[in-house]
């Protein structure tokens, strides 16, 4: 979801726009300007129905984009990290990065995107009550008040990935003080939803609408698959949260001297080694002082090798993402996406590196817990 047009920021979110939403748009636009807006107010030009098509796809992408802002806010004001809003194929996506602490603070995230739609139907359809008689607010208010108002009660279907599989969690977690069977219980929730309309689906088309019942096979095959995904998600969350860096960490600490030769460096730990991350010692205290990687290395011209050392390329530690012992996997993964890096040292006590940690020390640990069950 990070790619596609990015349209600015808004409380430090940054919103994007995914390409497949204007595909959306100009599907959308042609269905209004070509069928809708004719056949709902005849006797204008075309020109007059494509311009309302275009004007209203455009705020019905500033409706999802509100309804998703809804689900920020309230996560902001909870203090839960909003990595970005995204509108995409599907409608929007709020990339929210940790789960909330309290069923309280999920119910409140979760509810507060339909609220937002719910009032945008309020307001639309007032302007359609106050301006029926002028086509141009009237069009587009009808049409986003029954969008809107649409979207409110889709997205309250109690189960996973929807907003109303969350408020349903969110339920269930107050009932039972148990997060995980909440959890299970909305994503069967969703995948019971899911099945439920793929079989809708199916018999729409044996009874000839051919089109309607493959897109509603086709939401319920994707929301089958969310439902499935989140909870495996949520599963996994926990295990990260569960376990320590400690526990992870490789204590085989890579120390290389700082006066030591990129080419030496290469050909004596990286390709016979195969090592890609190294911790740089002071030549003259032995301290270690900073990290020598592959991107360091490649910054260098293959034929100035000989002449340059790590110490001369490598980022000193003031400047090197750290992370402490006691440290969750989940917090520390979260930190190391944010700084886009694969290995960090781990700093323990009497401020010395006491280990490293990386992606794929964390990959084998989920993969032991799968395979082991613990």
């Amino acid at each position: 979801m990070n790619s596609g047009i990015k349209l600015g920021h808004l409380w430090g979110i940054p919103i994007r726009m995914h390409l497949s939403w204007l595909v959306i748009i100009a599907l959308m636009t042609w269905s209004l300007g070509a069928g809708y807006f004719p056949e709902e107010f005849q006797s204008y030009n075309s020109w007059v129905y494509w311009g309302l098509g275009l004007l209203t796809s455009i705020l019905f992408a500033l409706s999802v984009l509100l309804h998703e802002m809804g689900h920020a806010y309230v996560a902001l004001h909870y203090q839960i990290p909003v990595k970005g809003i995204t509108l995409f194929i599907f409608g929007g996506l709020s990339e929210i990065t940790e789960e909330p602490k309290t069923p309280q603070a999920e119910f409140f995230i979760a509810i507060a995107g339909p609220l937002v739609s719910f009032g945008l139907a309020l307001l639309f359809g007032g302007l359609w009550l106050f301006n029926k008689q002028f086509i141009f607010l009237a069009a587009p208010s009808e049409w986003l008040g029954r969008i809107n108002l649409t979207l409110a009660i889709f997205n309250m279907i109690p189960g996973f990935p929807l907003d109303g599989g969350r408020v349903l969690r969110s339920l269930v977690w107050t009932a039972t003080k148990n997060v995980k069977r909440a959890s299970r219980v909305s994503s069967i929730a969703g995948q019971i939803i899911a099945f439920g309309f793929i079989g809708i689906g199916i018999y729409i088309i044996l009874q000839g609408q051919l089109f309607n019942g493959i897109w509603l096979i086709f939401i319920g095959w994707f929301l089958q698959n969310a439902a499935a995904t989140s909870f495996a998600q949520i599963g996994l969350r926990y295990i990260l949260q569960e376990a320590r860096v400690w526990q992870v960490m490789s204590r085989d600490l890579p120390l290389v001297p700082g006066n030591i030769s990129i080419n030496e460096l290469v050909n004596s730990r990286i390709i016979i080694g195969g090592r890609r991350f190294f911790l740089v010692a002071d030549s003259a205290t032995n301290n270690y002082c900073g990290i020598v990687t592959i991107n360091e290395i490649n910054g260098v011209a293959p034929e100035d090798w000989k002449k340059v050392t790590a110490g001369e390329i490598m980022m000193p530690c003031d400047k090197v993402l750290e992370v402490s012992p006691e440290l969750s996997l989940m917090e520390a993964l979260q930190k190391m996406d944010d700084k886009n890096v694969a290995q960090v040292p781990v700093r323990g006590a009497g401020n010395t590196v006491v280990g490293l940690l990386s992606r794929e020390q964390v990959l084998r640990y989920v993969r032991t817990r799968a395979e082991t069950r613990v």
